[in-house]
Formats: C-alpha cells, sequence, structure tokens
C-alpha cells in the first residue's frame, strides 16, 4: 500500500484524489494538506470528503514534518501553493507529482533544480489520453507540413483561473520543437480586428471558458481542401486523478530526476 500525502487537498481534483484512494486497496492517505486559514483545517478529512466515516487524517497547513508519513505527495493547488509544496517536499525528501498548472518561468526552473534532490513527476494533465495527444499531435507536425495551418482550441470551465491551459501550452511546445519554431515567435494567442493575412509559420492558440467543462483539446492541422482534428475530450476528473495515482506509483520506484506521463507510459 502506498501512503501519499495531498496538498489542495479539498479543491476539485484534490478531493477526488482522495477520494478515490480511500476506496482503493493500493492506497493509504498519510496526510492531507490545505492553504493557511482554510475553513475546514483541523477537521477529519473523512468528513470533509463527505465519506460518512472518520479516516482519522485531519486537514493541516503544509509543512514538511506533516508529509513524513507519505512515500509520494501529490500537489493539485495553485501555481504558488505548488512551489510551496515543492519546497516542503525537499525539506521532507520526498517524492512529489505537481498537476497543478500556470507556473511560471521561474517556477519551472525551481522544479528543475528540485529534482537533482528528489523525483518530481510534474505534468500538465495526468490523463492518459491527453498525453498520447501530445505524441499524436508531434508526429501530425512532423508529417503535415508543407500548407497545413496548425490551430489550437481548449474549452474548460468558467472557473479555471489560468488560460491557455497548461495542456494547450504543452501541446503547442511539442508542435513548435518538432517544426524547430520558436513558440515566443509563432504563438497567435487569439485574434481580433484587422489582422491581415495568416503567416504560414503560426500557431492559434484559442479558449473557452464557460459552464463546468471539464477540459476538451482540439488540435487542427488544415490544409488544402482538408482538415484534420485531434480532439480529446475529459468526460470526468477521474481521467486526471486516476493519472495522479499511477503517476504517484511509477514515482515511489523512481531515483531523482524530472519526469513526465510521457516517461510513465514508455515504462
Amino acid at each position: 500500500m502506498l501512503k501519499i500525502a495531498v496538498n489542495g487537498a479539498l479543491g476539485r481534483m484534490g478531493a477526488r484524489i482522495l477520494q478515490l484512494a480511500c476506496h482503493s486497496q493500493d492506497f493509504g492517505v498519510a496526510a492531507a494538506f490545505e492553504h493557511p486559514g482554510h475553513a475546514m483545517l483541523g477537521k477529519d478529512l473523512g468528513a470533509a470528503l463527505g465519506l460518512g466515516e472518520s479516516l482519522k487524517v485531519k486537514i493541516a497547513p503544509l509543512s514538511a514534518k506533516a508529509m513524513k508519513p507519505a512515500e509520494v505527495v501529490i500537489d493539485f493547488s495553485n501555481a504558488e501553493g505548488a512551489l510551496q509544496c515543492l519546497r516542503q517536499a525537499l525539506r521532507a525528501r520526498k517524492a512529489l507529482v505537481i498537476g497543478t498548472t500556470g507556473i511560471g518561468a521561474a517556477g519551472c526552473e525551481e522544479i528543475q533544480e528540485a529534482s537533482g534532490v528528489i523525483p518530481v513527476l510534474f505534468s500538465p494533465n495526468m490523463s492518459v489520453g491527453a498525453n498520447f495527444l501530445f505524441e499524436v499531435a508531434r508526429l501530425a507536425a512532423a508529417r503535415l507540413k508543407a500548407g497545413y495551418d496548425i490551430e489550437i482550441i481548449e474549452a474548460h470551465h468558467r472557473l479555471k483561473k489560468d488560460a491557455p491551459s497548461g495542456t494547450a501550452r504543452k501541446i503547442a511546445e511539442v508542435i513548435a520543437r518538432e517544426r524547430g519554431w520558436d513558440l515566443g515567435e509563432v504563438a497567435k494567442y487569439g485574434r481580433e480586428g484587422f489582422t491581415g493575412e495568416r503567416p504560414k509559420d503560426e500557431i492559434g492558440i484559442h479558449v473557452i471558458r464557460a459552464g463546468d467543462i471539464v477540459g476538451e483539446h482540439t488540435v487542427m492541422f488544415s490544409g488544402p481542401g482538408e482538415t484534420i482534428e485531434l480532439k480529446h475530450t475529459a468526460l470526468s476528473r477521474d481521467a486526471f486523478a486516476k493519472g495522479a495515482l499511477v503517476a504517484a506509483q511509477f514515482l515511489s520506484k523512481k531515483k531523482p530526476g524530472l519526469y513526465s506521463i510521457s516517461d510513465l507510459l514508455k515504462s
């Protein structure tokens, strides 16, 4: 049984990860963290998750000391919370799965540096299908070159705070790398007004925020007389939650280093 701790325990993703872990014989919950001032701090996790039974785990503020009983820590909080979790995991020498998006360049450098000491799996999308989409998009970018324009459209629920999604950014990065492009030069985030003719070397990236859409990503390769669409749709958060738990199992057996879901799929 793998003992896990979750930061952002009562967020949409954190709560679902913990619910699945509690109903699995493969996982034990060692700790659950929330930000200082959260109304549920000190409460029993089982009650907070609506499980109808005590888990004998109290919701606590994030700390290296409280991480000690866990083998792997999973973070689904926010950009600032993820980096705080990274620092505490580094102090506690605990493997860390980061599924949080919206982390900037400086934060990514900090993650890279920490991975020299602890195992870190950092992925903008924990679902197997979405990570397969990265590879298919890369293949399409390699094969469909002359005359094919590339557009990425992503849709999420109205409460999502960062845009475009980490997954959309990752798709764009994969395509740009395959084409030998600098993403900063070719990315076009939406269009408005008199934009003129579309440049040949451009990746359009567009964002929808509406309702309770879990997550949709579409990659279009549009050429003369035809359009190819690659699409991944998450039907529930279980796709991400189950992926995070599988990632924790994978990471528990790894030496220090920076890993992704792609590494898991290759193992």
